[in-house]
């Protein structure tokens, strides 16, 4: 028998069939367990499915700088860690760079880079669904078929935030189309199979387990992907991850891999998301989200605790938008929402999911917590702007040997918000509270990255005016044995967020 394993160490593996040895000619002969190979359904399900399954092939100019040398990769996109542009990264810029970071040869003129991705048929007029990273910026797109038939395609609409795009395309033969299941019945251990193009190799299937789900890995707003060991390549984005109905239940889109191939670790978009995404790219050529109009943060234990929330969950009100909808249904900074038009929220990301999957003009009832007891509030959602805006700069504490210090509390030095501090850290005119002027390094607040310009709004849920104030209801809390102060504290242009502070 000739064993070939060029990603093993051969030792292991030799020790394994020396092992196998010793036991005997019986124990060899013995038939694996059936679990052990994998249900006996995914030929069945591959074959009835994998003509749906399509390549995508893509081309674009790209425009090099002459002369630029090594500087020219100037031009090439700076993609931050986990980007889900980086798995075409390599094959639309490095590989096609030559000696000194310009084009193959040497030479700086403009050139034609193409890409391979994958994607799937939902409808037999000829409807795709694929990645957008997968055909961002492309000149012509291609969808490929099983058979090898090479089709133009036109793009129907994209969606950045969840890394999703629909193309469309004139069918010169009958085809295979296949459904969305439901991604929220998916089950840890549940066997799914995914086809794609990985590699450039065609169509490929490979079959895992479900994970894990849910999955927040910090690549956009509304994370929520199926982690699967299923193997998944360069290549296989875009393409479908199926249950054993044949039923597509996540869209493969990214992996983790310090190798750049498959170690276990896939990610889809659940089939929920995507079928959501994907009607209204299809009706709009747009994604047209709810809007609540809020800021929120996580409620940390230390804020429950300070808010009588037990225990801790939902999604605290940082800010609201004067002209959201949350505000004239009386929401407020404060505020823990809990539940959604039904839906419990257990953390912010289930809040931002369910708003904006939900209608917009539709009238939701939104359930909170204020100072302990819960409301209910109604309100009609708007219509997100998904423009992309700029972060604001973090505020930097200005260069000053004068520290107008009135008082110390929580390691912080506080003052009063005066003219001459207010145009100093140019803070505007509708913040009013008591703004921090030092903070002790190895304090609690300094952990909590409270800065030198920002200003205290409200400690406990009460406004203050002046640093005295501050202090005194620190101080009173400390007598009442609580554990936390909570804090709503204002940037310079007006942000707020709250801050828990020990008070210990």
């Amino acid at each position: 028998m000739t064993v070939v394993t060029p990603a093993l160490s051969l030792r292991p593996l030799m020790a394994a069939i020396c092992l196998s040895a010793s036991l005997g000619a019986a124990s060899v002969l013995t038939a694996a367990p059936a679990l052990a190979r994998g249900p006996d359904g995914i030929a069945d399900v591959a074959e009835k499915v994998i003509d749906a399954v399509v390549n995508i092939s893509t081309s674009q100019t790209v425009e090099a700088k002459v002369g630029a040398g090594v500087e020219g990769r100037g031009a090439t996109p700076q993609l931050p860690p986990g980007s889900p542009f980086e798995e075409f990264f390599d094959d639309f810029f490095k590989n096609r760079r030559g000696p000194g970071g310009g084009p193959r040869g040497g030479d700086m003129q403009p050139h034609k880079t193409n890409s391979l991705g994958s994607g799937f048929i939902i409808d037999t007029s000829g409807i795709v669904v694929t990645n957008n990273h997968v055909i961002a910026d492309a000149d012509e797109i291609n969808v490929i078929m099983n058979d090898g038939t090479k089709i133009k395609a036109e793009l129907v609409g994209v969606d950045k935030k969840t890394d999703l795009a629909v193309l469309k395309f004139k069918p010169v033969k009958p085809l295979v189309a296949v459904k969305f299941g439901d991604s929220d019945k998916l089950r840890l251990g549940e066997w799914v199979i995914a086809i794609g193009n990985p590699f450039s190799l065609g169509g490929t299937v490979t079959a895992g387990i479900v994970s894990a789900r849910n999955r927040d890995i910090a690549s956009g707003p509304y994370d929520n992907y199926i982690q699967t060991d299923a193997a998944i390549n360069r290549g296989n984005s875009g393409g479908p991850l199926f249950n054993l109905d044949g039923e597509v239940i996540g869209v493969n889109t990214l992996i983790i891999s310090p190798t750049g191939g498959s170690i276990g670790i896939g990610f889809a978009v659940p089939s929920k998301t995507v079928a959501g995404v994907v009607d209204q790219l299809r009706q709009f050529g747009e994604l047209r989200r709810g809007w609540l109009g809020v800021r929120i943060q996580q409620v940390t234990d230390e804020i429950a605790e300070s808010l009588s929330i037990k225990p801790a969950r939902g999604a605290l009100i940082a800010g609201v938008e004067d002209k959201g909808p949350a505000k004239p249904a009386g929401i407020e900074p404060g505020d823990v929402v809990v539940k959604f038009d039904g839906k419990d929220i257990k953390e912010p990301k289930d809040l931002s999911r369910v708003v904006a999957d939900t209608a917009v003009g539709k009238e939701v009832d939104v359930v909170i917590i204020r100072k302990g007891e819960e409301q209910t509030r109604k309100v009609t959602l708007g219509r997100l702007d998904d423009s992309d805006k700029p972060v604001p700069a973090a505020i930097k504490s200005p260069e000053s040997t004068e520290k107008p210090v009135t008082q110390r509390a929580l390691g912080l030095d506080l003052a009063t918000l005066s003219k001459d501090l207010r145009s100093r850290y140019k803070i505007k005119d509708s913040i009013k509270g008591v703004i921090i002027t030092n903070v002790d390094g190895t304090s609690d607040a300094a952990e909590k990255r409270l800065s030198p310009g920002e200003v205290i709004v409200e400690v406990a849920q009460e406004a203050v005016s002046n640093a005295a104030d501050v202090k005194k209801r620190v101080d009173q809390l400390k007598k009442d044995g609580k554990k936390s102060v909570l804090l709503l504290v204002s940037n310079a242009d007006g942000e707020l967020r709250f801050v828990a502070l020990s008070v210990q």
